[in-house]
């Protein structure tokens, strides 16, 4: 019942996403599991699959439960996490951030236990990576590649799909949400990761290849009742899935091994062009990409439309000739 609530309070009054919800469900569900067998089993799995039943662990599952916990069994259970799970030290302190955000809840919100030790937790050292990204004449290259394919509908969406990925560097499930009523002059709104609406603003080649889009799509559509932007060859809201695949052939194409590069990269390309040939603000950079911590984009600071504008249309990709 405390987790059920806990979750349903990350819905309805902090608006997280439902993925966010699932990851902390997944985590939390996790270390319960484990604190259940170290605490009532002796370390023993296989006694504790024998007695499981729903009742059972909600009764276990108190208050006094998690009040009983200590440093030394949280550190335990982030040992089990390295030593079996395998988990990187990225994920590890992702579940770190769970348990604080769950014991918060507990202290905090609802008052039911007397002290939050989650607090004293350390996250692990997390190695810092440089971002892969394609560079400018890489990134070519690939637009190159796209413009080559003979179906004059995959041509046009490809184009509008990765040149939008190149130039704003949104996310795959931002993209694949847009409608075609979202766009608006020369921006579209979008609801970003958790929940957070942002304005996006598009480059006259963007645009361009957009509006040269939705022309094609309109002939391939010829009813008009699908609303969203980009769609499948089964006249459908194209997925996930179906971009992922899409970028996947033409970055094979263009020769790069998708082992490295993929949808994701994509973004970090448009960030690395931005902040790199565009002298781009970080400041800029975080609202453009919709960051909502410090972890990529050190200082927070919000800027105006203007600022937001000038950023995106300093990519070098706005001056090549499509």
């Amino acid at each position: 019942i405390l987790l059920s609530d806990y979750l349903s309070y990350l819905k309805s009054i902090r608006g997280l996403s439902k993925n966010t919800i699932k990851e902390y469900q997944y985590d939390l569900n996790l270390l319960i599991r484990f604190m259940i067998v170290r605490k009532f089993y002796h370390g023993d799995e296989k006694k504790f699959d024998d007695n499981f039943n729903e009742e059972s662990i909600n009764e276990l599952v108190s208050p006094s439960f998690f009040q009983d916990l200590t440093l030394q069994d949280f550190y335990s259970y982030l040992s089990f996490l390295d030593n079996e799970k395998n988990d990187l030290a990225s994920t590890r302190s992702r579940k770190i951030s769970a348990i604080k955000s769950f014991y918060k809840y507990l202290y905090s919100e609802i008052e039911v236990i007397d002290s939050n030790i989650s607090e004293k937790l350390t996250n692990p050292k997390i190695s810092q990576r440089q971002p892969i990204y394609l560079t400018l004449n890489e990134t070519e290259k690939l637009l190159e590649i796209i413009n080559k394919e003979k179906n004059e509908f995959l041509r046009s969406r490809d184009l509008a799909i990765i040149f939008t990925f190149l130039t704003t560097g949104m996310r795959l499930s931002e993209l694949v949400s847009i409608n075609i009523t979202d766009i608006v002059s020369d921006h579209f709104n979008i609801i970003g990761k958790g929940n957070k609406e942002r304005t996006i603003y598009l480059t006259a080649n963007c645009l361009r290849l957009i509006d040269n889009y939705i022309v094609v799509r309109s002939k391939y559509l010829k009813k008009n009742d699908v609303y969203a932007l980009f769609i499948s060859t089964r006249k459908k809201r194209i997925s996930n899935r179906a971009v992922q695949s899409t970028i996947d052939k033409y970055l094979s194409k263009a020769g790069f091994d998708t082992s490295i590069y993929s949808t994701h990269k994509l973004r970090h390309t448009a960030a690395t062009l931005m902040y790199k040939y565009g002298n781009v603000d970080i400041r800029a950079l975080k609202d453009i990409l919709g960051h909502t911590n410090i972890s990529t984009t050190q200082i927070y600071t919000h800027l105006d439309d203007d600022d937001l504008k000038n950023a995106v249309r300093k990519n070098p990709l706005s001056n090549i000739d499509i």
